[in-house]
Protein backbone atom coordinates (compact mmCIF):
# COMPACT_ATOMS: atom_id res chain seq x y z
CA UNK A 1 0.00 0.00 0.00
CA UNK A 2 1.19 3.73 -0.91
CA UNK A 3 1.04 5.76 2.15
CA UNK A 4 2.23 9.19 2.17
CA UNK A 5 2.55 11.41 5.41
CA UNK A 6 3.97 15.04 5.84
CA UNK A 7 7.85 15.41 7.68
CA UNK A 8 7.01 17.59 10.79
CA UNK A 9 8.95 20.37 8.63
CA UNK A 10 6.22 20.46 5.71
CA UNK A 11 3.78 20.49 8.56
CA UNK A 12 5.46 23.74 9.98
CA UNK A 13 5.80 24.98 6.40
CA UNK A 14 1.75 24.32 6.04
CA UNK A 15 0.45 25.76 9.32
CA UNK A 16 3.00 28.55 8.49
CA UNK A 17 1.67 29.13 4.66
CA UNK A 18 -1.95 28.83 5.89
CA UNK A 19 -1.73 31.47 8.64
CA UNK A 20 -0.21 34.17 6.17
CA UNK A 21 -2.81 33.43 3.70
CA UNK A 22 -5.42 33.83 6.72
CA UNK A 23 -4.15 37.25 7.77
CA UNK A 24 -2.20 38.41 5.14
CA UNK A 25 -4.44 37.36 1.38
CA UNK A 26 -7.63 36.31 2.29
CA UNK A 27 -8.35 40.19 3.50
CA UNK A 28 -7.12 41.58 0.13
CA UNK A 29 -8.22 38.78 -1.77
CA UNK A 30 -11.01 40.71 -3.45
CA UNK A 31 -9.39 44.15 -3.73
CA UNK A 32 -6.79 42.24 -5.93
CA UNK A 33 -9.32 41.37 -8.04
CA UNK A 34 -11.13 44.17 -8.74
CA UNK A 35 -8.03 46.14 -9.10
CA UNK A 36 -6.44 43.40 -11.23
CA UNK A 37 -3.51 43.76 -9.32
CA UNK A 38 -1.45 42.26 -6.68
CA UNK A 39 0.21 44.44 -4.23
CA UNK A 40 3.72 45.48 -4.39
CA UNK A 41 3.61 45.11 -0.20
CA UNK A 42 1.80 41.76 -0.49
CA UNK A 43 4.69 40.81 -3.26
CA UNK A 44 7.67 41.98 -0.31
CA UNK A 45 5.61 39.63 2.58
CA UNK A 46 5.96 36.46 -0.16
CA UNK A 47 9.65 37.34 -0.73
CA UNK A 48 10.37 37.67 2.94
CA UNK A 49 8.42 34.50 4.31
CA UNK A 50 10.33 32.44 1.34
CA UNK A 51 7.46 31.65 -0.18
CA UNK A 52 9.07 32.68 -3.69
CA UNK A 53 11.47 30.11 -3.64
CA UNK A 54 10.41 27.49 -1.59
CA UNK A 55 11.17 24.12 -3.55
CA UNK A 56 14.67 25.45 -4.58
CA UNK A 57 17.69 24.05 -2.33
CA UNK A 58 18.99 26.27 0.12
CA UNK A 59 22.27 26.68 -1.85
CA UNK A 60 20.54 28.35 -4.38
CA UNK A 61 18.70 30.91 -2.49
CA UNK A 62 15.09 28.50 -1.65
CA UNK A 63 13.52 27.36 0.98
CA UNK A 64 14.62 23.78 0.35
CA UNK A 65 11.23 22.14 0.57
CA UNK A 66 11.31 20.61 -2.65
CA UNK A 67 8.56 20.36 -4.82
CA UNK A 68 6.74 18.85 -2.01
CA UNK A 69 6.89 21.40 -0.40
CA UNK A 70 5.83 24.30 -3.05
CA UNK A 71 2.87 22.15 -3.36
CA UNK A 72 1.97 22.06 0.29
CA UNK A 73 2.77 26.14 -0.22
CA UNK A 74 0.77 26.79 -3.35
CA UNK A 75 -2.41 25.05 -2.39
CA UNK A 76 -2.24 26.89 0.56
CA UNK A 77 -2.09 30.10 -0.67
CA UNK A 78 -4.75 29.26 -3.60
CA UNK A 79 -7.31 28.87 -0.74
CA UNK A 80 -6.66 32.69 -0.49
CA UNK A 81 -6.26 33.95 -3.77
CA UNK A 82 -5.77 32.62 -7.34
CA UNK A 83 -4.28 35.24 -8.41
CA UNK A 84 -1.31 35.11 -6.23
CA UNK A 85 -0.67 31.68 -6.53
CA UNK A 86 -0.69 32.17 -10.31
CA UNK A 87 1.88 35.11 -9.86
CA UNK A 88 3.82 32.56 -7.44
CA UNK A 89 3.54 29.62 -9.80
CA UNK A 90 4.96 31.44 -12.85
CA UNK A 91 7.36 33.49 -10.81
CA UNK A 92 9.02 29.90 -9.18
CA UNK A 93 7.63 26.65 -10.73
CA UNK A 94 8.65 27.72 -14.69
CA UNK A 95 10.23 30.58 -15.04
CA UNK A 96 13.03 29.91 -12.29
CA UNK A 97 12.46 26.52 -12.27
CA UNK A 98 13.32 26.40 -16.45
CA UNK A 99 17.22 28.14 -15.37
CA UNK A 100 17.54 25.39 -12.25
CA UNK A 101 16.66 22.10 -15.10
CA UNK A 102 18.70 23.63 -17.71
CA UNK A 103 20.91 25.60 -16.86
CA UNK A 104 25.02 25.36 -16.04
CA UNK A 105 26.42 25.93 -12.67
CA UNK A 106 27.43 29.31 -13.18
CA UNK A 107 24.04 31.01 -14.70
CA UNK A 108 21.95 29.18 -11.49
CA UNK A 109 23.95 31.13 -9.42
CA UNK A 110 24.19 34.16 -11.27
CA UNK A 111 19.91 33.75 -11.50
CA UNK A 112 18.44 31.50 -9.65
CA UNK A 113 19.45 32.61 -6.30
CA UNK A 114 17.91 36.30 -6.56
CA UNK A 115 15.05 34.67 -8.25
CA UNK A 116 14.77 31.86 -5.38
CA UNK A 117 15.27 35.20 -2.61
CA UNK A 118 12.73 37.43 -4.15
CA UNK A 119 15.19 39.96 -4.98
CA UNK A 120 14.23 39.90 -8.90
CA UNK A 121 10.76 38.16 -10.49
CA UNK A 122 10.93 35.76 -13.02
CA UNK A 123 8.56 34.39 -15.79
CA UNK A 124 8.74 31.90 -18.71
CA UNK A 125 8.28 32.97 -22.54
CA UNK A 126 6.94 30.05 -24.55
CA UNK A 127 3.49 30.60 -25.85
CA UNK A 128 3.35 32.44 -29.35
CA UNK A 129 0.06 33.76 -31.58
CA UNK A 130 0.82 30.35 -33.94
CA UNK A 131 2.41 28.12 -31.33
CA UNK A 132 0.23 27.76 -28.55
CA UNK A 133 -0.81 24.39 -28.19
CA UNK A 134 1.87 23.08 -30.87
CA UNK A 135 4.65 25.00 -28.87
CA UNK A 136 7.41 23.23 -30.81
CA UNK A 137 6.29 26.07 -33.84
CA UNK A 138 7.83 28.60 -32.98
CA UNK A 139 8.76 32.19 -35.07
CA UNK A 140 10.58 34.18 -32.28
CA UNK A 141 14.41 33.48 -34.05
CA UNK A 142 17.61 33.64 -32.57
CA UNK A 143 21.54 34.22 -34.01
CA UNK A 144 24.63 34.34 -33.00
CA UNK A 145 26.60 37.61 -33.20
CA UNK A 146 30.03 37.61 -32.34
CA UNK A 147 29.74 36.15 -28.55
CA UNK A 148 26.49 37.01 -28.38
CA UNK A 149 22.66 35.70 -29.24
CA UNK A 150 20.38 38.48 -31.09
CA UNK A 151 16.61 37.54 -30.37
CA UNK A 152 13.49 38.83 -32.85
CA UNK A 153 9.82 37.74 -32.24
CA UNK A 154 6.66 37.86 -30.09
CA UNK A 155 5.31 36.17 -27.48
CA UNK A 156 1.75 36.17 -26.08
CA UNK A 157 0.01 35.34 -23.34
CA UNK A 158 3.13 35.55 -20.45
CA UNK A 159 1.85 35.69 -17.23
CA UNK A 160 4.49 38.17 -14.92
CA UNK A 161 5.54 39.75 -17.93
CA UNK A 162 5.27 43.28 -17.61
CA UNK A 163 6.65 43.14 -14.19
CA UNK A 164 9.50 40.34 -14.67
CA UNK A 165 12.91 41.31 -13.94
CA UNK A 166 13.95 38.22 -15.86
CA UNK A 167 12.63 35.78 -18.74
CA UNK A 168 13.10 32.11 -19.64
CA UNK A 169 12.51 32.36 -23.55
CA UNK A 170 12.35 29.83 -26.34
CA UNK A 171 13.62 30.85 -29.61
CA UNK A 172 14.43 28.69 -32.86
CA UNK A 173 18.11 28.81 -34.07
CA UNK A 174 19.52 26.96 -36.59
CA UNK A 175 20.08 23.79 -34.35
CA UNK A 176 15.98 23.88 -32.74
CA UNK A 177 14.68 24.97 -30.20
CA UNK A 178 16.80 27.35 -27.32
CA UNK A 179 16.20 28.70 -24.02
CA UNK A 180 17.59 31.98 -23.08
CA UNK A 181 18.42 33.78 -19.86
CA UNK A 182 16.57 37.53 -20.67
CA UNK A 183 17.00 40.87 -18.36
CA UNK A 184 13.89 42.55 -19.12
CA UNK A 185 16.15 45.69 -18.97
CA UNK A 186 17.71 45.07 -22.09
CA UNK A 187 17.00 47.36 -24.95
CA UNK A 188 14.73 46.30 -27.21
CA UNK A 189 12.76 44.46 -24.76
CA UNK A 190 9.19 45.86 -24.86
CA UNK A 191 6.36 44.15 -22.75
CA UNK A 192 2.75 44.93 -23.69
CA UNK A 193 -0.43 46.47 -22.06
CA UNK A 194 -1.77 44.03 -19.59
CA UNK A 195 -4.48 41.63 -20.77
CA UNK A 196 -8.16 42.43 -19.83
CA UNK A 197 -8.83 38.79 -18.59
CA UNK A 198 -12.31 36.66 -17.17
CA UNK A 199 -10.23 35.64 -14.15
CA UNK A 200 -6.91 35.58 -12.32
CA UNK A 201 -7.23 38.91 -12.81
CA UNK A 202 -4.63 40.19 -10.38
CA UNK A 203 -2.08 38.18 -11.94
CA UNK A 204 -0.72 39.86 -14.85
CA UNK A 205 -0.23 38.65 -18.33
CA UNK A 206 0.68 40.59 -21.51
CA UNK A 207 2.35 40.32 -24.74
CA UNK A 208 6.71 40.29 -24.55
CA UNK A 209 8.03 41.79 -28.28
CA UNK A 210 11.96 41.25 -28.61
CA UNK A 211 13.22 43.65 -31.08
CA UNK A 212 17.09 42.08 -32.19
CA UNK A 213 17.55 41.56 -28.11
CA UNK A 214 20.77 41.00 -27.45
CA UNK A 215 21.44 37.88 -25.42
CA UNK A 216 25.44 37.46 -23.97
CA UNK A 217 26.15 34.17 -25.04
CA UNK A 218 26.83 32.81 -21.26
CA UNK A 219 22.87 32.86 -21.01
CA UNK A 220 22.14 30.58 -23.04
CA UNK A 221 19.54 27.39 -21.24
CA UNK A 222 21.92 24.19 -21.38
CA UNK A 223 22.69 23.22 -24.87
CA UNK A 224 21.42 24.93 -28.50
CA UNK A 225 19.41 23.42 -30.05
CA UNK A 226 18.30 21.46 -26.72
CA UNK A 227 15.64 23.80 -24.95
CA UNK A 228 12.23 22.12 -26.24
CA UNK A 229 13.41 19.29 -23.58
CA UNK A 230 14.18 21.73 -20.79
CA UNK A 231 10.90 23.50 -21.40
CA UNK A 232 8.61 20.38 -21.69
CA UNK A 233 10.38 19.43 -18.13
CA UNK A 234 10.07 22.65 -16.71
CA UNK A 235 5.92 22.32 -17.55
CA UNK A 236 6.10 18.95 -15.83
CA UNK A 237 6.54 20.90 -12.47
CA UNK A 238 4.54 23.54 -13.71
CA UNK A 239 1.64 21.54 -14.26
CA UNK A 240 2.25 19.91 -10.77
CA UNK A 241 2.26 22.49 -8.87
CA UNK A 242 -0.95 24.01 -10.79
CA UNK A 243 -2.91 20.82 -9.96
CA UNK A 244 -1.85 21.74 -5.82
CA UNK A 245 -3.63 25.07 -6.59
CA UNK A 246 -6.57 23.33 -8.02
CA UNK A 247 -6.53 21.48 -4.81
CA UNK A 248 -6.60 24.27 -2.66
CA UNK A 249 -9.05 25.93 -4.39
CA UNK A 250 -11.71 23.09 -4.20
CA UNK A 251 -10.96 22.52 -0.58
CA UNK A 252 -12.31 26.25 0.10
CA UNK A 253 -15.23 25.77 -2.18
CA UNK A 254 -15.69 22.44 -0.09
CA UNK A 255 -15.25 24.50 3.48
CA UNK A 256 -17.35 27.60 2.28
CA UNK A 257 -20.22 24.89 0.94
CA UNK A 258 -20.84 23.16 4.02
CA UNK A 259 -20.52 26.06 6.15
CA UNK A 260 -23.54 27.83 4.17
CA UNK A 261 -25.68 24.83 3.70
CA UNK A 262 -25.48 24.75 7.82
CA UNK A 263 -26.36 28.38 7.96
CA UNK A 264 -28.96 28.38 4.82
CA UNK A 265 -32.70 27.60 5.57
CA UNK A 266 -35.33 26.68 2.81
CA UNK A 267 -38.59 24.89 4.32
CA UNK A 268 -37.67 25.98 7.71
CA UNK A 269 -34.72 23.35 8.27
CA UNK A 270 -30.65 23.90 6.80
CA UNK A 271 -30.26 23.03 3.16
CA UNK A 272 -27.76 20.77 4.65
CA UNK A 273 -30.32 18.59 5.87
CA UNK A 274 -31.83 18.19 1.56
CA UNK A 275 -30.03 15.01 0.04
CA UNK A 276 -29.22 16.71 -3.00
CA UNK A 277 -26.90 19.07 -1.00
CA UNK A 278 -25.50 16.77 1.02
CA UNK A 279 -24.63 14.61 -2.77
CA UNK A 280 -22.58 17.43 -4.46
CA UNK A 281 -20.53 17.68 -0.79
CA UNK A 282 -19.87 14.56 -1.20
CA UNK A 283 -19.07 14.44 -4.86
CA UNK A 284 -16.91 17.37 -3.67
CA UNK A 285 -15.09 15.64 -1.39
CA UNK A 286 -14.13 12.63 -3.27
CA UNK A 287 -12.64 14.29 -6.49
CA UNK A 288 -10.40 16.23 -3.16
CA UNK A 289 -9.64 13.15 -2.26
CA UNK A 290 -8.43 11.81 -5.04
CA UNK A 291 -6.95 15.28 -6.18
CA UNK A 292 -4.91 15.31 -3.04
CA UNK A 293 -3.53 11.58 -3.59
CA UNK A 294 -2.51 12.19 -7.50
CA UNK A 295 -0.85 15.63 -6.44
CA UNK A 296 1.49 14.55 -3.65
CA UNK A 297 2.26 11.01 -5.08
CA UNK A 298 3.26 12.65 -7.98
CA UNK A 299 5.02 15.33 -6.17
CA UNK A 300 7.37 12.95 -4.03
CA UNK A 301 8.16 10.96 -7.38
CA UNK A 302 9.31 14.47 -8.94
CA UNK A 303 11.58 15.04 -5.81
CA UNK A 304 12.93 11.21 -6.17
CA UNK A 305 14.02 12.99 -9.65
CA UNK A 306 12.02 9.91 -11.19
CA UNK A 307 10.34 10.68 -14.97
CA UNK A 308 6.96 11.93 -14.09
CA UNK A 309 5.57 13.48 -17.42
CA UNK A 310 2.46 11.34 -17.81
CA UNK A 311 1.46 11.34 -14.29
CA UNK A 312 1.51 15.39 -14.41
CA UNK A 313 -0.43 15.03 -17.44
CA UNK A 314 -2.70 13.21 -15.51
CA UNK A 315 -2.43 15.57 -12.29
CA UNK A 316 -3.33 18.73 -14.22
CA UNK A 317 -6.36 16.96 -16.59
CA UNK A 318 -7.73 15.55 -13.81
CA UNK A 319 -7.72 18.27 -11.02
CA UNK A 320 -8.52 21.35 -13.36
CA UNK A 321 -11.75 19.70 -14.70
CA UNK A 322 -12.46 18.56 -11.10
CA UNK A 323 -11.63 21.70 -9.72
CA UNK A 324 -14.37 23.54 -12.36
CA UNK A 325 -16.68 20.89 -11.30
CA UNK A 326 -16.43 21.51 -7.87
CA UNK A 327 -16.69 25.11 -8.05
CA UNK A 328 -19.78 25.05 -10.25
CA UNK A 329 -21.09 22.76 -7.90
CA UNK A 330 -20.41 25.25 -4.96
CA UNK A 331 -21.84 28.20 -7.02
CA UNK A 332 -25.26 25.56 -6.66
CA UNK A 333 -25.17 25.11 -3.44
CA UNK A 334 -24.94 29.08 -2.69
CA UNK A 335 -27.99 29.50 -4.94
CA UNK A 336 -28.25 33.73 -5.76
CA UNK A 337 -25.33 34.10 -3.10
CA UNK A 338 -22.66 32.21 -5.16
CA UNK A 339 -23.78 34.49 -8.34
CA UNK A 340 -23.03 37.19 -6.39
CA UNK A 341 -19.60 39.67 -5.83
CA UNK A 342 -20.47 39.05 -1.76
CA UNK A 343 -18.99 35.74 -1.67
CA UNK A 344 -15.77 34.92 -3.12
CA UNK A 345 -17.40 31.94 -4.83
CA UNK A 346 -18.37 33.88 -7.66
CA UNK A 347 -14.30 34.88 -8.01
CA UNK A 348 -13.67 31.27 -8.06
CA UNK A 349 -15.83 30.10 -10.38
CA UNK A 350 -14.14 32.78 -13.03
CA UNK A 351 -10.32 31.96 -11.94
CA UNK A 352 -10.84 28.18 -12.05
CA UNK A 353 -11.96 27.99 -16.05
CA UNK A 354 -8.53 29.42 -16.78
CA UNK A 355 -6.65 25.62 -15.59
CA UNK A 356 -7.83 23.40 -18.15
CA UNK A 357 -6.50 26.22 -20.68
CA UNK A 358 -2.66 27.05 -19.92
CA UNK A 359 0.13 25.10 -19.19
CA UNK A 360 -0.89 22.80 -22.29
CA UNK A 361 -5.02 22.42 -22.48
CA UNK A 362 -6.87 19.51 -21.15
CA UNK A 363 -6.61 18.42 -24.68
CA UNK A 364 -3.11 18.25 -24.82
CA UNK A 365 -3.32 16.54 -21.57
CA UNK A 366 -5.09 13.56 -23.04
CA UNK A 367 -2.42 13.36 -26.07
CA UNK A 368 0.47 13.04 -23.71
CA UNK A 369 -1.06 10.31 -22.07
CA UNK A 370 -2.69 8.41 -24.80
CA UNK A 371 0.65 8.28 -26.17
CA UNK A 372 2.25 6.76 -23.42
CA UNK A 373 -0.68 4.49 -22.66
CA UNK A 374 -0.21 3.03 -26.42
CA UNK A 375 3.88 3.20 -26.32
CA UNK A 376 3.39 1.26 -22.54
CA UNK A 377 1.02 -0.99 -24.14
CA UNK A 378 -1.26 0.08 -21.32
CA UNK A 379 0.93 -0.28 -18.60
CA UNK A 380 0.54 3.50 -17.94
Amino acid sequence: MITFNYTEEQKMLQEMVRDFTNTEIKPIARKIDEEENIPQALIDKLRDTGLLGTAFPTEYGGGGFGEVGYCIAQEEISRGCLSTATFIGAHQSIGTNAIFIGGNEELKKKYVVPLAEGKKIGAFALTEAGAGSDSFNLRTRAHRDGDDWILSGEKIWITNGPIADVVAVFARTQRGITGFVVETNSPGFKPGACEKKMGIRGSVTSTLTFDNVRVPKENIIGDDGRGFLVAMKTLDAGRLGLGACCLGGSKEMLVLSTKYAKERKQFDVPIAQFQAIQFMLADMATMIYAMESIVYRTAAAYDRDEPISRYSAAVKLFCSESFDKIVDMAVQIHGGMGYSKELPIERYYRDSRINRIFEGTSEIQRLIMGREILKRNGNF
